[in-house]
């Protein structure tokens, strides 16, 4: 993880990091477009929301936010769905919040206190980021966010399925990393 003073550093390292990332979200996303929540209308269930979250945590907030727009632009051009840059945005919130825990103290994640803010962090973006495109871009979503219609079948689903994703498997991600790190001595 980063400090306040190297936060918002994009050097070579971070451009890496990023292509890596966003790669590696872009397919997963294209395998688990086609996964819908049963009972939802239009939501994935989408474990892969987890890589721009870890990559926002790990390597910062332009790497997770790169990670989750770019990622996101190529895993919807993989599916045939095109471009839509409030969901290329919204899934970019996913890698940038998480990546602003060194602003809380948070630096490295080793104790319980920081799992827990990384999980309260990466449940903070998964709504944050469905709601940025449903709120503020896309009519579709927008006139059906009511009571009865999009805010119960879109929405909350979306929302709620990408901040259980995030808060289960970002831990797990970190828990991996942090051993990696321990046995080659980074």
């Amino acid at each position: 993880m980063m400090d306040k003073n190297n936060l918002w550093k994009f050097g070579t390292r971070e451009i890496v990091y990023s292509a890596i990332g966003a790669a590696l979200y872009g397919v997963l996303n294209w395998v688990f477009n086609n996964l819908t929540l049963p009972g939802s209308t239009l939501v994935s269930i989408r474990p892969p929301v987890v890589i721009p979250m870890f990559m926002g945590i790990v390597f910062g907030p332009w790497v997770g936010l790169f990670t989750g727009f770019v990622g996101n632009v190529i895993g919807d051009l993989l599916s045939g769905y095109g471009f839509f840059w409030a969901w290329d945005v919204g899934n970019g919130l996913l890698g940038l919040i998480p990546g602003l825990l060194p602003y809380v103290g948070i630096t490295e994640i080793k104790t319980g206190r920081d799992y827990v803010y990384a999980i309260v962090a990466c449940i903070v973006a998964a709504f944050v980021g469905i709601a940025f495109p449903a709120l503020l871009a896309d009519p579709f979503i927008l006139r059906n966010i009511d009571f009865n219609g999009g805010l119960t079948t879109e929405f909350l689903p979306a929302g709620i399925t990408d901040a259980v994703n995030g808060a289960i498997l970002t831990p797990i991600l970190l828990y991996a990393w942090n051993a990696y790190r321990a046995r080659s001595g980074r």
